[in-house]
């Protein structure tokens, strides 16, 4: 009996060792599910929308809506540190989401989900597509305008204009003056900007325009008597169309030609007159601000980011009405006369450049759009 022991106890050693091998395996196999059911979704688009009106489906659409439809983003994805839930098209790879109306909110959503550990947006494009009033110097409602530059209307000082010296042609004036610089632009004045204005990246947005240029866009009864009243404003007498042309935001809604005029002024002098005011709305400076962070921390690449504004409403009156006439108007029971247009046209021409980036994904993941030689 002695000698049998040794026997039984390396038997006994081999199926202790084996069992503990078995257990090994088992749990490695787990583990690489786990890592591989957690491993970040690569976003190939995000779609960013401001808001959205009632539920999300079938009823009447925001700037959400249609995109939610048209790209089939059926996956949803809760969102609680922001505004509204996210969804997704896991075939496609495009995001859509909605950020709130005004400054703060989009840039805390960017934010928010540029450090969702969910998403791989390393390679990611955005794409903002939004409604937002229009110059009718250079456009009419219904038409879609790709920006280059963002410029903010909110950072300034201001004295109200009953109380200006009689010399000043605005009491609204740059941080860190004492005037307004008229007829000098922020380069002369050796102005550090504290985020009053951004170039994106205008490559990108020039093969956005060419990729869109010719797109159909919605025309309705409406918009149409609307148009007629801007008897000195050839463009914005003119059908819904594609053009390039840059975007003021601002956290409050203004109206009117001299707030109109004001934007364009503000607009040349944050960017040495290189900007051309068209599209006025709330939240692009901030979203623009946290793609910057994003990109310095690594997290996002600020030179993918595109922004899509469609024209909603004019920003200034026909020379018929007041400002006031015209805001009451615009802004009663029947709203904007160009929404449904804008909102049409933000979905026909955004969706075009989603779906090409989409389609050339194999391509466009390292290499931008206008530096790649053959697509579809």
């Amino acid at each position: 009996m002695k000698y049998l022991l040794l026997p039984i106890t390396l038997l006994g050693l081999m199926f202790t060792l084996s069992s503990c091998g078995a257990v090994k395996t088992a749990t490695q196999d787990s583990t690489v599910k786990v890592i591989e059911e957690t491993k970040p979704i690569q976003v190939k688009v995000v779609v960013v929308n401001m808001f959205e009106i009632g539920e999300d489906d079938d009823d009447k659409a925001g700037e959400f809506q249609l995109w939610k439809e048209g790209q089939a983003l059926n996956k949803r994805f809760a969102f609680p540190q922001s505004h509204h839930d996210l969804y997704y098209n896991e075939e496609t790879g495009v995001l859509g989401m909605v950020t709130g109306m005004g400054t703060a909110r989009a840039a805390s959503s960017i934010m928010a989900l540029g450090l969702d550990p969910r998403f791989d947006l390393t390679k990611t494009y955005w794409l903002v597509a939004g409604i937002a009033g229009v110059d009718p110097q250079d456009a009419s409602i219904g038409s879609a305008v790709w920006a280059t530059w963002l410029v903010d209307g909110d950072l300034a000082h201001q004295i109200d204009a009953r109380e200006i010296p009689a010399d000043w042609d605005s009491g609204y004036f740059p941080l860190f003056s004492h005037a307004p610089y008229k007829g000098k632009t922020a380069k002369d004045t050796n102005h550090q900007s504290a985020g009053e204005v951004y170039k994106i990246n205008g490559e990108l947005a020039e093969w956005a325009y060419q990729l869109t240029k010719d797109t159909p866009l919605t025309d309705y009864p409406r918009m149409q008597t609307l148009r007629a009243k801007y008897v000195n404003y050839p463009n914005a007498q003119r059908p819904p169309f594609v053009l390039k042309g840059d975007h003021m935001a601002a956290a409050t809604f203004w109206h009117g030609k001299l707030m109109n005029n004001w934007a364009n002024s503000w607009s040349k002098f944050w960017s040495d007159g290189q900007a051309n005011f068209v599209t006025s709305g709330m939240e692009d400076t901030g979203t623009y601000q946290s793609l910057t962070y994003l990109d310095k921390a690594g997290k996002a690449d600020k030179n993918r980011f595109m922004v899509l504004r469609t024209a909603s409403n004019y920003s200034m009156q026909p020379d018929s009405l007041t400002a006031a006439e015209n805001l009451k108007l615009e802004s009663g029971e029947n709203g904007y006369a160009g929404m449904q247009s804008s909102l049409e046209s933000a979905y026909a021409v955004g969706s075009i450049v989603v779906d090409n980036i989409v389609v050339n994904w194999s391509v466009y993941q390292e290499t931008p759009p206008y530096q790649a030689k053959e697509t579809k």
